[in-house]
């Protein structure tokens, strides 16, 4: 509910942050008109770029307009700060990095003084709008919810978080189908929910009772049309599966599915297929052209044999595929079955530098270019652990929905390298099966940049 407007809001706010910064900006240089040089006008122009993509950044790092921080003033004004402190350490750090020295110092301060007084401002205008909303008795959702039973109280849970005026009024149910009191009153039965909404009212009326259950409510919802009240349904999907269930249609026809996957609609598909193409390339030319030669040189000094490992695993829909990684440890008949474990004697002393850098998994970069594998998806598993954890996860099987990847939503969550216990596939799992239901190319390209922060700051291994 409601999502319409929080989209409205976050952009209104977005909009009015960067406006109110980029005030900031000019009242600054204006303060500082008749000391600025006009050859250094270039730079303060670069530098108010940078301001504005680093409170975008800021914004976004720290979840700032999220429906959630939106719906709290406190909430709000909290992460507003902390983006504040993020925002001040991104510009500096684009002073000092661009070596924008000769912009003046005093400006910097006013600026960042005046930013955060105006930051605080437009809170201020949010709490104006906010508590102008709640005392605003025609813009109150007035509800009755038609039967008391499980999903009834589901659904009131749900509507008391709504953080726009939303007042159930209460209950319409037969007197023989209540056995316990309510949270909210029983106001009548099935056949007074009219009389009754006109006598609160009311806006809205949910229904737990479907037509099905209940002939009456078709009836019903032509009572609430004429009478001008939203009638809404809410269907029980737990009689089918006590699961999350989205609806799509053919034409006319509704169709229940398990999961969202914004990967079945050809053009995302396109989408990802163009972005892993230009990605693999870009590495494959600068990177992979020097570093096998380099890498397969060392290789082969150490231990002789072949410069890559290429071994079985899982891919889409389970398909094998042969995964391409430089060899790390020395040539054994394991090497298809056992996991590599901390400590295992046969890795060599250049397959542990390559393990620890996550080096060995650069020549995957052919396999997404060859389309096995994809830049960002779930990681790919021996064979055998896919047969053996199939049969002890539940939903294991559903990461092969989709192509495996390098890097995953899972790896950068700390899920990654050997799996030592089964609560670890199991948390594996469940974020790869996450990334599947909310792909899209910016949460790709987010995972990527993670990925490389956490290999130079050496938290992250074995990807």
């Amino acid at each position: 509910m409601n999502q319409q407007f929080f989209r409205l809001t976050r952009l209104a706010f977005i909009f009015l942050d960067l406006l109110v910064l980029n005030v900031a900006f000019f009242v600054a240089k204006d303060y500082l008109s008749t000391k600025t040089i006009p050859a250094l006008e270039i730079q303060y122009l670069y530098l108010l770029m940078g301001i504005n993509v680093a409170w975008i950044i800021s914004g976004w790092q720290c979840g700032t307009y999220r429906q959630a921080n939106i719906s709290s003033f406190e909430q709000f004004c909290r992460q507003t700060l902390r983006a504040y402190i993020y925002f001040l350490a991104l510009v500096m750090m684009y002073v000092f990095l661009t070596k924008q020295h000769d912009i003046s110092r005093s400006f910097i301060i006013i600026f960042f003084i005046c930013a955060i007084v105006l930051l605080l401002f437009n809170r201020l205008i949010y709490l104006f709008v906010f508590y102008y909303f709640r005392n605003r008795d025609d813009l109150t959702r007035k509800i009755i919810i038609v039967g008391y039973n499980d999903m009834s109280k589901r659904l009131v849970q749900k509507l008391e978080e709504e953080p726009i005026n939303t007042k159930i009024i209460g209950y319409c149910e037969n007197e023989l189908a209540i056995h316990e009191l309510s949270n909210y009153p029983i106001l009548g039965n099935l056949t007074s929910v009219i009389e009754v909404s006109k006598l609160h009212k009311v806006t809205e009326i949910f229904s737990t009772i479907s037509p099905e259950q209940d002939e009456s409510i078709y009836q019903l919802i032509q009572k609430a049309e004429q009478a001008m009240i939203r009638f809404r349904l809410v269907p029980n999907f737990d009689f089918f599966a006590n699961i999350p269930v989205y609806v799509d249609y053919f034409g006319n026809i509704p169709v229940l599915s398990l999961r969202k996957e914004p990967l079945e609609d050809v053009a995302n598909r396109i989408r990802k297929r163009l972005y892993d193409v230009f990605v693999s390339s870009l590495v494959i030319i600068l990177v992979l052209s020097w570093l096998i030669p380099l890498v397969g040189l060392l290789i082969l000094i150490e231990s002789g044999g072949p410069i890559f490992f290429v071994q079985k695993r899982s891919g889409k829909d389970n398909k094998s595929f042969g995964c391409i990684k430089f060899r790390s440890m020395r040539v054994n008949k394991e090497s298809h079955t056992l996991q590599a474990s901390h400590n295992d004697p046969r890795i060599t002393k250049i397959g542990s530098f390559l393990r620890r850098s996550s080096v060995d998994e650069f020549p995957q970069f052919l396999n997404v270019f060859m389309g096995h594998m994809s830049i960002v998806g779930p990681r790919p598993h021996m064979l055998k652990h896919t047969n053996d954890y199939s049969a002890m996860i539940n939903k294991y099987m559903v990461r092969h929905f989709m192509k495996p990847g390098i890097t995953g939503w899972a790896q950068v969550n700390g899920f990654r390298g050997e799996t030592r216990t089964v609560w670890d596939m199991e948390k594996r799992v469940e974020y790869d099966i996450w990334y599947m239901e909310n792909w899209n190319l910016w949460l790709d390209t987010r995972i990527i940049f993670l990925t490389m922060y956490k290999l130079f700051t050496g938290d992250i291994k074995g990807v």
